[in-house]
């Protein structure tokens, strides 16, 4: 199935499954700390604004179906971050554990570079999310931290694992 696999800039006719795979994330995992599913709209705008600033949107695409998609955004608004992203990755649930997350950010990891970022993040929603934990270590993420209880999803408290990339290595 890997050998299927394309992964590619995403274009705004993918965003009806982009969203429809988010949703998913939202009402069903900690991996997002959203609770409510944002609409087509609410994604074309946030498409918009990833892209306009020049950050890499990929998708994962089987055949011509979109099984995953990844980008890189900033860290925090303020300058004196601008050479830090922060990445995001999600898969569809049927696709999940299948290699597809791993063949995203290596392309999202090479993306950024060539666009001079020094450093990636990964704020991974839930210490309990092995799968994207070590999805980032086998990539050569590093574990920084863990900020407890900072989010309140599904009537518990969920804690945030931060890893670090340096793309300069």
């Amino acid at each position: 199935m890997a050998s299927e696999i394309k992964i590619e800039v995403a274009r705004f006719e993918d965003l009806s499954a982009i969203q429809a795979i988010y949703a998913h994330h939202v009402l069903n995992g900690l991996g997002t700390f959203e609770e409510t599913p944002p609409t087509i709209e609410d994604m074309e705008k946030r498409f918009d604004k990833i892209t306009a600033d020049g950050f890499p949107f990929l998708v994962a695409r089987l055949t011509d179906k979109v099984i995953g998609y990844a980008y890189a955004s900033h860290f925090r608004e303020r300058s004196a971050y601008r050479f830090t992203v922060e990445d995001s990755i999600y898969i569809d649930k049927q696709y999940q554990g299948s290699g597809v997350g791993s063949m995203l950010l290596k392309e999202l990891i090479v993306s950024c570079k060539q666009r001079g970022y020094l450093q990636m993040l990964a704020l991974i929603g839930d210490s309990n999310n092995r799968g994207s934990v070590n999805l980032h270590k086998k990539h050569g993420f590093e574990l920084i931290g863990i900020m407890k209880n900072v989010g309140y999803k599904f009537e518990k408290f969920v804690d945030v694992v931060v890893m670090q990339l340096d793309l300069e290595v």
